[in-house]
């Protein structure tokens, strides 16, 4: 199988599809880059070059003890562009790794970048604060922590259901696709699975929404229960540049029950 190493010597798992502009797909928490493969595999159909992999922590990468706080995990990203050679490259992040598409434009300059596409993403700041009111309560980060803590299979049997929006939107989503999840999310360890839960959450992208100077579409589903659209699309659209938001009728897991929209919207994007 396909690794790099990463600055600290982590090793990476990486999948690299098709020819042409690259696009650099980030994942979502806790899943691993598999969850892009419907979408990759249709970008490089279209003549991109579709680059994705696992987070350190997830999937069949490395499972160090540290670095799984946003400066690191956007220095990853860099050494992935760096090893594949990724030129004028557009990145996507779904959920979590709209994080670090963030903090990499900042951290990093958006050096090599030529569009930005931020799905269901945590960015700007989803813990509620005085000044960010339209954020999540921080007992209910509190309460996923002792959830995982306690008994993770049993978490996220009942986490995915409103990630992919069970019993909102009918059919929308298989039951092997649900399970698939669950599984995909217990290969990850345990202590990756918490630091980075904690990472999304109290991690405030504001001050990074300047360093957005490319092209950058916003996807969001209006019904997202595990990333509310008001203190995050809504919150970085007035936040980026030159940014464009496009909202569906859906929940959080948009590249399952929204994948052939998603695609031909990302695909349509990324030609202008």
């Amino acid at each position: 199988m396909p690794y790099l190493n990463t600055r600290d010597g982590t090793a990476l798992y990486y999948k690299d599809w098709g020819t042409g502009r690259p696009v650099i797909l980030l994942h979502g928490w806790p899943l691993s880059a598999d969850s892009w493969d419907d979408g990759a595999l249709a970008l490089a159909e279209a003549g991109f070059r579709a680059i994705s992999y696992d987070r350190r922590g997830f999937g069949r990468s490395e499972q160090p003890w540290e670095g799984y706080d946003y400066d690191t995990l956007a220095d990853d990203l860099a050494d992935v562009i760096a090893h594949t050679g990724a030129d004028d490259a557009a990145l996507v992040g779904f959920s979590m790794g709209g994080g670090e598409v963030a903090r990499y434009m900042s951290r990093h300059g958006g050096a090599k970048i030529s569009h930005a596409a931020l799905v269901a993403s945590v960015v700007p700041y989803m813990l509620k604060t005085e000044d960010n009111p339209n954020g999540t309560q921080q007992s209910v980060f509190d309460d996923m922590t002792a959830g995982m803590k306690e008994d993770r299979a049993k978490f996220f049997a009942s986490f995915f259901q409103d990630f992919f929006g069970i019993g909102l939107f009918g059919n929308a989503t298989s039951d092997e696709e649900v399970h698939h999840a669950w599984a995909v999310a217990m290969q990850a360890g345990l202590k990756p699975t918490l630091a980075c839960a904690a990472a999304f959450a109290t991690t405030d992208f504001r001050p990074d929404l300047a360093a957005f100077n490319v092209p950058t579409l916003i996807i969001h589903g209006t019904k997202d229960k595990t990333v509310p659209i008001e203190a995050s699309a809504h919150a970085a659209v007035d936040g980026i540049k030159n940014a464009t938001l496009i909202e569906y009728d859906g929940p959080h897991g948009l590249f399952a029950t929204h994948k052939t929209e998603l695609v031909a919207d990302l695909i349509r994007f990324l030609k202008t």
